[in-house]
């Protein structure tokens, strides 16, 4: 099996006894939650972005997070830096390409970063789409406006092409390496509802790189952390404030027994 809740659970294990430091250049919107969720699933977070100290910081970290969500020509340039500061040490990286299709600068940019061996792509079903070139429509900001399946041969074609795990997300996330592929359908439909759960995935996804050697199934994990605990959070939310507060206490929570019990694996 490519991917079960025992594959789960043994990293799980290891970012707990191991707390790699993640280091994220990401957006203003979403650093604390962030770093809340990294903390909350028992890893270290960072959050670095000054072009002056990222490939420094990156020779202290296990993972790397690379997130487009708020740009500047400074942070592109850091984007850059320790992008190949990660590459020259064997460090992990993650490419989150928010919102690309929506402006030139975004598309650019991601383009750009996918080309210097990110270890995953993870991104909404646009997006993916937008990376791979099958498509040359507008997107909806950071919105997807099309399902995670419509993207499975363009996430393919790009992870063939990059060399990068590439993640779909939405209703069902979708991992593959080009060939192999894994369905991951945990979580609810109220976690859309709250900004940056994305942006969280691709954090936790680079805390399972950090102590997984076996990309495809770090990636799997990563995104089955947040997908269950966001499915435990909406049993007890009425709303997406709590949501947010339930999320965290889940991450914390999370173990072994309600893995076994949730996981849904469908490819």
């Amino acid at each position: 099996m490519l991917f079960s809740a025992d594959h789960c659970i043994a990293i799980l294990d290891a970012v707990r006894s191991r707390q790699p430091l993640v280091h994220n250049i990401t957006n203003y919107v979403v650093m604390n939650n962030t770093a809340n969720a990294l903390l909350a699933l028992g890893a270290s977070p960072a959050m670095v972005h000054a072009i002056e100290e990222v490939e420094e910081f990156v020779a202290l970290s296990q993972a790397l997070v690379i997130n487009i969500g708020t740009l500047s020509k400074p942070w592109i340039k850091a984007m850059d830096k320790a992008a190949g500061a990660a590459n020259a040490r064997g460090i992990p990286w993650v490419l989150d390409p928010v919102g690309a299709g929506a402006t030139a600068l975004r598309t650019d940019t991601s383009a750009d970063l996918a080309r210097l061996h990110p270890a995953c792509i993870r991104g909404n079903a646009s997006e993916i789409m937008v990376l791979a070139g099958a498509t040359a429509e507008k997107t909806k900001g950071v919105d997807s406006s099309h399902g995670s399946a419509d993207a499975l041969a363009p996430a393919r074609q790009l992870a063939k092409a990059t060399g990068a795990i590439v993640a779909v997300t939405g209703a069902t996330d979708y991992v593959t390496d080009g060939t192999r592929l894994i369905g991951l359908a945990n979580g609810h439909p109220l976690m859309a509802k709250v900004t940056g759960l994305g942006c969280t995935a691709t954090a936790l996804v680079g805390a399972a790189l950090a102590v997984e050697k076996d990309r495809l199934a770090a990636v799997a994990a990563g995104l089955s952390f947040l997908a269950i605990a966001g499915e435990i959070a909406a049993e007890k939310s009425p709303g997406p404030g709590s949501l947010q507060l339930h999320l965290l206490d889940a991450l914390h929570l999370l173990d072994a027994p309600t893995i076994r019990r949730r996981l849904k694996v469908v490819a």
